[in-house]
């Protein structure tokens, strides 16, 4: 038999592991519809990614018409929002699964400090948006002469 030396904090480190799928069941819970089935809302998923000249944001929102995707830049946080309706609802018909989710959405990002807003680019091709945002120039420190 070997002897293992009592720890009271061995506990305490594994608590957060313990509790947090409880935390997200109970944000499943709240973001679905009293059938308990279908998510209230949805958040379309994105990449990020830059290169030398810019940084790149594309979300997939499959199904949305362009109309109804608004992208608007306000201090230094670029807001992505729309809306996807509901497609052909089958009326004569049961539904046995329902998993594609309608509705508003919101995302919000935060820019780099001193991002022109104006040069901002969006393109949205195959459900796919495309926004690329010029990097701003690198200040370079101004070195007074001392006298």
């Amino acid at each position: 038999m070997e002897l293992i030396r009592w720890n009271p904090m061995r506990g305490m480190f594994g608590l957060g592991h313990r509790i947090d799928p409880l935390f997200d069941e109970l944000n499943c819970l709240i973001h679905r519809d009293p059938d308990g089935r279908t998510p209230r809302s949805w958040n379309p998923v994105v990449d990020i990614y830059d290169n030398d000249e810019t940084i790149v944001i594309n979300a997939e929102l499959p199904g949305i018409d362009k109309k109804d995707i608004v992208v608007d830049v306000t201090g230094n946080v670029l807001t992505l929002k729309g809306e996807r309706s509901t497609a052909n609802e089958v009326k004569n018909e049961k539904y046995h699964r329902r998993e594609r989710t309608f509705g508003k959405f919101e995302r919000a990002f935060t820019l780099p400090e001193d991002v022109d807003p104006e040069k901002i680019q969006a393109d949205y091709t195959d459900g796919v948006l495309e926004i690329k945002i010029p990097k701003p120039e690198k200040k370079e420190p101004k070195k007074i002469t001392v006298h």
